[in-house]
């Protein structure tokens, strides 16, 4: 029996990027369906969020990830620009914002096609690959390096906005009925893991109701090959 895990999921979050490689692995090694669910960053979704927090979170938050994507051997640097643009004091989300919304609603329409993790991978490797991932034509060469369909999928993302809005509000009140408002959060059967170091945890209660290995790879992540 294929089990089904739900994955709240940002573009802003480091912890999110750094998880991706496991995520993807588990599909590959697993009879096991991650539904991808985008949803806002804390910074919109909780204005005040930074504003409440530990003078120290920040500088200890930058350490662990450059520390963890050591001990991964993964690719990092700080996204130029930010997905989300900040107010000059960096407490609180500006109110325009060009980037953030435009790559939840491609995350989301790929998740829709079941190439949810591999738009995730994709879009989210330039991202905090440090370099500049914004300008013209990047995100459709991210997508298409992959073998996604960047037009169509960014197509959808400009005309279904409305639509995909919706979705999104979904993907969060979900969010919050699984216990949780963090991510990477992954939900299943009414409880929730949060964080990329919960993984493993994940699968040893999957396993308690009967998941089982692959005898072939999931066709779902074969996209990635060569990313």
């Amino acid at each position: 029996m294929t089990h089904h895990v739900d994955l709240f999921w940002s573009f802003r979050s480091p912890y999110s990027y750094l998880a991706l490689p496991r995520l993807i692995a588990l599909e590959q090694d697993w009879d096991l369906r991650i539904n991808v669910r985008p949803v806002r960053p804390l910074a919109l979704r909780q204005p005040d969020f930074f504003e409440r927090e530990d003078p120290l979170w920040m500088g200890y938050l930058l350490t662990d990830v450059l520390r963890l994507a050591e001990y991964l051997d993964m690719p990092i640097g700080l996204p130029s620009p930010d997905p989300v643009v900040m107010e000059t004091d960096r407490k609180r989300a500006a109110t325009v914002q060009p980037h953030i919304h435009r790559l939840t609603r491609i995350g989301l329409a790929a998740a829709e096609t079941g190439q949810g993790l591999a738009a995730l991978h994709a879009l989210s490797t330039r991202i905090w690959s440090g370099n500049p991932w914004s300008e013209p034509g990047m995100l459709e060469d991210a997508l298409s390096s992959c073998g996604l369909d960047a037009s169509a999928l960014i197509r959808t993302a400009e005309n279904e906005a409305d639509r995909l809005d919706a979705v999104l509000a979904d993907n969060e009140a979900a969010l919050t009925a699984a216990g949780h408002w963090g991510v990477p959060t992954l939900a299943h059967d009414g409880e929730a893991f949060f964080g990329q170091d919960r993984i493993d945890l994940l699968v040893w209660r999957l396993k308690q109701s009967g998941l089982t290995a692959r005898s072939e790879p999931h066709p779902a992540v074969s996209t990635l090959d060569g990313a």
